[in-house]
């Protein structure tokens, strides 16, 4: 009879959970700045940017990327490495855990920052607004589009380097496993 495989714990399963607990402080302050900063010092309050919807929904979609990849998609990618022990080569681990968490950092920080900018600016000025035109708000958050992208870049080549490392390891524990 085959005893049951244990999951053991690994260094990069830490790193990784420590990672994710990070980033979900991160975005927990976040949230509670702008619950604040609604009810006092933001004007135009992050409410109406996003119920303005056009570049507000950039706010939204860089808000919401943050928690499902640099929350969530860090403490999965914990899980991984803990059922692989400490057998991922180092480079890649690495290489998967900065590479993504300042990515997605990256990106939806800048996606966060353009929506709520551009989302303003497209207020009336009665709301604390700027009262711009699309053109004129295509104009504030255009500049935004190539780092963003670029961040992306950077986040999915440390979610392949972590897959590259997780298929490399998961070959050398099969490899163990044959007889």
């Amino acid at each position: 009879m085959e005893r049951p495989q244990v999951i053991t714990s690994s260094a990069w399963s830490a790193r990784f959970m420590t990672a994710a607990i990070v980033q979900g402080a991160a975005i927990v302050a976040l949230t509670a700045v702008l619950v604040l900063g609604q009810t006092s010092f933001m004007k135009p309050e992050v409410s109406r940017v996003i119920a303005a919807g056009g570049a507000g929904t950039w706010f939204t979609f860089g808000f919401v990327i943050y928690i499902v990849v640099g929350v969530v998609g860090v403490a999965v990618s914990a899980l991984f490495y803990q059922s692989l022990g400490n057998r991922v080569p180092k480079v890649l681990g690495w290489l998967h855990l900065v590479l993504m968490n300042a990515g997605v950092a990256a990106a939806a920080g800048m996606m966060m920052y353009a929506g709520y900018v551009g989302g303003a600016a497209a207020l009336p000025e009665a709301v604390g607004g700027a009262g711009f035109n699309q053109g004129q708000v295509h104009g504030l958050i255009v500049p935004f589009v190539e780092p963003i992208g670029a961040s992306i870049l950077v986040l999915l080549a440390g979610v392949l380097a972590g897959g590259a490392g997780y298929l490399m390891a998961y070959r050398r524990s099969s490899g163990d496993k044959t007889t």
